[in-house]
């Protein structure tokens, strides 16, 4: 029939129910071809025998210098007290060792803001390099 159009309203038709399944074996082939290459690479590897050694890593601890500053303006070095020109002292002889401290500075929070700049200028015109604050987190 010339004309004949299968999907018209007056016909039934079967669904199709098979799956054309070549373009997965392709696929799967393909991999396959892949797969058979590369094998071989994955296990080439170069044979060494490495020395054995049984030294402990040093797990060296860094020094850290406790300055604590009161709401009075009284600076603690490690729960010592200490004044303005001792401070600078030690922060100067701190500074210049080869594995310098942390200064961790822990202040009151009436602390005056002008007392903390003070501080923090002596450390830096003294060198030190890790300066820090201690903090406690809100609940």
């Amino acid at each position: 029939m010339i004309g004949h159009n299968p999907f018209s309203a007056g016909e039934h038709t079967q669904p199709m129910s098979e799956i054309n399944t070549t373009p997965l074996v392709d696929v799967m082939l393909v991999l396959l071809v892949i797969f058979i290459i590369t094998a071989p690479l994955l296990t080439h590897a170069v044979k060494i025998d490495l020395p054995q050694a049984t030294s402990q890593p040093l797990e060296e601890k860094p020094e850290v210098i406790d300055l604590a500053v009161d709401g009075d303006g009284k600076m603690f070095w490690n729960d010592t007290e200490i004044d303005q020109a001792t401070l600078v002292t030690r922060m100067k002889d701190e500074s210049v060792k080869k594995e310098q401290p942390e200064l961790q500075i822990r202040a009151d929070k009436n602390t005056r803001y002008q007392v903390l700049a003070e501080v923090l200028a002596q450390a830096q015109t003294a060198g030190m390099k890790k300066v820090g604050f201690v903090s406690q987190p809100q609940q």
